[in-house]
């Protein structure tokens, strides 16, 4: 597509003001709109394959055989589907864009209720992921250090790793828009395979473990149930990638003729296949050769061979700054947007540089006094995830499409509603004993 096509596309619809369209310009999620479909392949990978992977075979030891496979294919279809839901609203109206979640929101709800519905949600998914993200990019870390090190090294408090995993963030969080991450996402992006790959490569090596077992871990009736609940959580952790979608799909170019979600769907299916190549093996491999006996994070429970561990947790580390990347960069915006546009900040380097390095400095230090990983990614996976991934596209596809009811597309949506609050219901309620359990025994900053 040709600039000067485009910029006439522009010119019909555009009615900004210079100043609008400067701050727009500046703005990270609609400053650059030159991506490729295979940016979007590997955004939306980097998105989803996020650190949740290894955590699947500990879910499936909580949910059983059936349950587990069920809801692992099961989620895995519907979370699809509405992620085909968001890429197709994206430009529904012609000659406007919804360039970010919210925006879709206040389309279909409202300009005040959608901001009220949509924003809290999305932050709390957003910030979140980027302080679990800090945990886990400390952890493997950590993990990769004791396993490099062996009995040859003092012992590093956790503490310690989150900062340096941090310092990482100080630096590239300046980088200013999401086209400009496309290099470290795609490092990411290959990561996550690579990792995932090991990580059921080296399960299906150790074979199953004599003495496995796949009944359920817990004592009593009240415990399996609630571990059950937080398995939920955990899975709907792994699928969160719509929080970022619409911004993802607002860097491709589009004009009436070749509109952005033609590139953009591409790159959602290449992405789709990867993440079954990446979650389906781990899960059920990861679960069937450990059982129940498997860690919250399935390279902990693989312990040998070292130098393929220490490997795989610097693959971790290496994902998880990409991923943190992605999902701080529409916080960002939302950041810079207020202080510009409500506030009227100057659009400048330095205001970026102090609200970059706050959020930073925010996440790591929330990171550094609650590292609860498994307990903390159901409590958020069920708390956010549920319903900006699995039922508020749904909602929004029949607040503004109005499909006569019983129709397909009407039984289809309210399915995925239905299933997306009982999970948003349920998966907390597990995931918040867990936490209670845990830091019982915690001592912070240990």
């Amino acid at each position: 597509m040709g600039t000067e096509e485009s910029n006439d596309y522009n010119k019909n619809v555009d009615h900004r003001t210079a100043e609008q369209k400067a701050i727009d310009d500046w703005l990270p999620i609609t400053s650059s709109r030159n991506a490729k479909w295979w940016y979007s392949a590997f955004h939306n990978v980097t998105a989803m394959v996020g650190a949740g992977v290894l955590g699947l075979p500990f879910a499936m030891s909580e949910l059983g055989w059936g349950p587990g496979v069920a809801v692992m294919v099961i989620s895995w279809i519907i979370t699809f589907y509405t992620l085909w839901q968001m890429v197709e609203m994206h430009e529904m109206v012609p000659g406007k864009r919804f360039d970010r979640y919210h925006e879709l929101g206040q389309y279909a709800f409202g300009e005040k209720l959608g901001l009220y519905i949509v924003v809290p949600q999305q932050l709390i998914v957003e910030v979140g992921v980027d302080i679990v993200y800090m945990v886990t990019g400390g952890k493997s870390l950590q993990k990769f250090h004791d396993t490099v090190c062996g009995d040859n090294c003092e012992n590093i408090k956790l503490t310690y790793f989150i900062m340096i995993f941090a310092s990482v963030h100080f630096v590239l969080s300046h980088l200013p828009n999401l086209n400009a991450i496309s290099g470290v996402s795609l490092a990411a992006a290959v990561m996550s395979l690579s990792y995932s790959t090991i990580a059921w490569g080296a399960s299906l090596k150790r074979g199953v473990q004599p003495n496995v077992q796949y009944g359920y871990k817990a004592r009593s009736t009240a415990g399996t149930v609630f571990n059950f609940f937080s398995a939920l959580g955990e899975v709907a952790f792994a699928y969160a990638g719509h929080n970022v979608v619409l911004e993802i799909q607002a860097t491709i170019p589009s004009t009436p003729e070749k509109p952005s979600k033609g590139p953009m769907w591409k790159g959602v299916i290449v992405a789709y296949i990867v993440v079954a190549l990446c979650y389906f093996p781990v899960a059920f491999i990861g679960y069937w050769m450990f059982g129940n006996e498997v860690s919250d994070n399935i390279l902990i429970t693989l312990n040998r061979p070292n130098w393929l561990i220490a490997m795989a947790n610097m693959f971790v580390v290496i994902h998880v700054i990409g991923s943190y990347q992605i999902y701080a960069m529409p916080v960002f915006d939302m950041l810079e947007t207020v202080l510009v546009k409500k506030l009227r900040f100057k659009p400048t380097w330095y205001l970026r540089f102090i609200t970059r390095n706050v959020y930073v400095a925010f996440t790591m230090f929330v990171g550094i006094s609650f590292p609860f990983f498994g307990g903390l990614l159901g409590f958020f996976g069920g708390f956010a995830f549920a319903p900006t991934t699995y039922f508020l596209p749904c909602i929004m596809w029949l607040a503004i499409y109005k499909p006569k009811r019983f129709s397909l597309s009407w039984i289809t949506n309210w399915i995925c509603i239905i299933l997306g609050v009982l999970l948003m219901i349920i998966a907390p309620i597990g995931a918040l004993r867990q936490i209670i359990l845990q830091a019982k025994t915690y001592k912070f900053y240990s």
